[in-house]
């Protein structure tokens, strides 16, 4: 395996197309994931009680702290991967596959036969009235069977997209959320089956994309050539640095699910209308995070593979023209939810009540783009080049700025409060990365 041409001789043109080839698949992708979440909302938002949806918006809180909270396995792939396919580390590429996959399987497991106990504290923290909270259970103890196939698959999609193979993830991405949204059609729609059926949609969707992946990895693995070096593979060394950006990561994802989780909580206190007005909105907030966590994405291989180059110049085009385009689509989505909102909001429900719920509060959900476009950004420049000890503290500094803000905010303004916590959370987070960016780029060294 040889590395990547070296990127500063490129013309400046040329990076605007390579961002584009990254990012224009991984949003198409992406936008795959909470278009299954609107489905879910909105298969059961036109059921006859506000609590479907209530039900479903808690479950799925509950599995973004189950499965998300291991993000890492894509997150921290995707970094190593970029940096070793850089330095054009053929053996370094496979180890960086095997060694997350490997961790998937022996942390998915025990989920799975750990579930009882789980699932207890998850729904102890929530507040949720009783029908709420048993539609969600119903979720829960269908869909928790997927953990393994799920942490497989995250691991899977971190390294193609850390070898640049963005149409492979687009692949994998659309079938995985395809097979649900279809699934979730049938088993709802078309048998009655309720949130059951929203939950069995993505269990089976789960293990049908692994099976993919693993198809997708072994091809892809044929052209880089290389050997399998178990010695490598299991280096203490290689283990401690993985382990410890993975930790690093697992706390920083833990305090912004725990965000979302608090969001929903005090949601569910304010009842099953304000509860299904605010899952909407946050179906809305899913759509911007996924659509511009593309160029997020982008920089994250861009800036790896500048770090395994060695070259501070492409680190700097790599955050540049990424950052540009991202900004241009966040004003440009913020501008959509303007004028097209409230229509947005109809094809979720009919119930009239949550509707009116969910058009007062939309206005947070217009400016929400332009504000969290700039932590979405940092955040993949900080993961391309792990540097994850510093995504941590700044996300537990932007967790208690959060909950101070609720703290001062809900009681005096209600929904509005909340919301507006949530703004000052994005903007905790930009700020808190910001201040840490210079002495980042200075790490990357310059080949000249």
């Amino acid at each position: 395996m040889t590395a990547p041409c070296a990127p500063e001789r490129e013309a400046a043109g040329a990076w605007h197309l390579r961002v584009w080839a990254l990012a224009g698949p991984i949003i198409v992708s992406n936008l795959s994931t909470p278009l299954l979440g609107a489905v879910d909302t909105a298969v059961v938002g036109h059921l006859p009680d506000p609590a479907y949806i209530g039900g479903v918006a808690v479950g799925a809180v509950v599995f973004n702290f189950l499965y998300w909270g291991f993000g890492f396995l894509r997150m921290g792939t995707t970094g190593f991967t970029a940096q070793a396919f850089g330095a054009g580390e053929a053996e370094e590429l496979r180890a960086s596959l095997a060694r997350p996959l490997l961790l998937a399987l022996a942390l998915g497991a025990p989920l799975v036969v750990v579930q009882a106990p789980v699932g207890w504290t998850a729904f102890w923290l929530f507040e949720a009235s009783d029908r709420v909270e048993g539609f969600a259970r119903s979720y829960y103890a269908i869909r928790i069977w997927s953990a393994p196939a799920a942490l497989a698959n995250y691991a899977m999609l971190g390294w193609l997209l850390g070898t640049r193979r963005a149409g492979a993830v687009l692949l994998l991405q659309v079938v995985l959320n395809g097979i649900n949204i279809v699934l979730d059609l049938v088993f709802v729609l078309g048998l009655g089956w309720g949130v059951e059926g929203v939950a069995l949609a993505s269990l089976l969707a789960e293990f049908g994309a692994m099976g993919l992946g693993l198809a997708i990895v072994a091809r892809a693995l044929k052209s880089h050539g290389g050997a399998w070096d178990w010695a490598r593979i299991g280096s203490r060394g290689h283990l401690v640095v993985l382990l410890r950006a993975n930790l690093d990561i697992f706390v920083r994802t833990l305090c912004l699910l725990g965000a979302f989780a608090y969001f929903t909580a005090q949601s569910a206190k304010m009842g099953d209308v304000l509860l299904a007005g605010n899952a909407i909105l946050l179906q809305l907030q899913n759509f911007t995070a996924y659509g511009l966590d593309g160029f997020a994405h982008a920089v994250e291989v861009l800036a790896g593979n500048a770090l395994g180059a060695r070259s501070r110049k492409a680190f700097r085009e790599a955050v540049r023209v990424s950052t540009l385009w991202a900004l241009g689509t966040a004003s440009l989505v913020s501008g959509l939810y303007l004028v097209l909102g409230g229509s947005v909001v109809g094809l979720f429900t009919d119930l009239a009540a949550v509707r009116a719920a969910a058009e007062t509060y939309l206005p947070w959900v217009v400016v929400a783009p332009v504000v969290s476009v700039w932590s979405f950004q940092l955040d993949g420049i900080f993961i391309g080049t792990t540097r994850t000890a510093e995504m941590r503290n700044a996300m537990l500094l932007s967790l208690f700025v959060y909950l101070g803000a609720c703290w001062i905010l809900v009681p005096t303004l209600g929904n509005h409060g909340l919301w507006l916590a949530f703004t000052v959370l994005m903007v905790a987070r930009a700020a808190s990365l910001g201040l840490l960016y210079p002495r980042l780029e200075r790490l990357v060294a310059s080949k000249g």
